[in-house]
């Protein structure tokens, strides 16, 4: 069960994709913030799922990033799909995106060579296995 003070999961989701929008844009918290009228440390609240977005704030994000609403939705499944097996490579590839190493890594990764690509990925399994994580892809 989740810490009470914890974020909502969807709160967590929603805030990852404003992030993941605002960057493929090459905008600035700051500078969305300005857009709608809050600071960027409002906008770092919302990114990071602290702070739940209203609707009508949404809208506004929504179009501020040139995006529909259900675009932040993208992803998330149905309610009832956890419990019927949801996409667990869909999920690990969201949590990915919505990290800022993450981001520059998917940004960055097409321009290296393809021999160094696969060095990339087998010390990166390397990693995680040291720490005792289990890489949630395997080729």
């Amino acid at each position: 069960m989740p810490e009470p003070d914890a974020p909502h999961p969807v709160d967590l989701h929603v805030g990852g994709k404003i992030r993941l929008r605002r960057k493929l844009i090459g905008m600035s918290q700051g500078a969305l913030g300005d857009r709608l009228g809050l600071t960027f440390q409002q906008m770092q609240k919302y990114e990071r799922g602290a702070n739940r977005v209203s609707a009508s704030k949404l809208q506004a994000i929504a179009v501020a990033l040139g995006v529909k609403v259900s675009w932040f939705f993208e992803g998330l499944g149905d309610p009832t799909a956890e419990r019927c097996g949801e996409d667990p490579i869909a999920r690990t590839m969201d949590r990915f995106l919505a990290t800022a190493e993450g981001f520059e890594l998917a940004r960055a990764f097409p321009g290296v060579p393809a021999g160094q690509r696969r060095s990339i990925v087998a010390l990166a399994r390397s990693l995680a296995e040291e720490d005792g994580n289990t890489p949630a892809l395997q080729s």
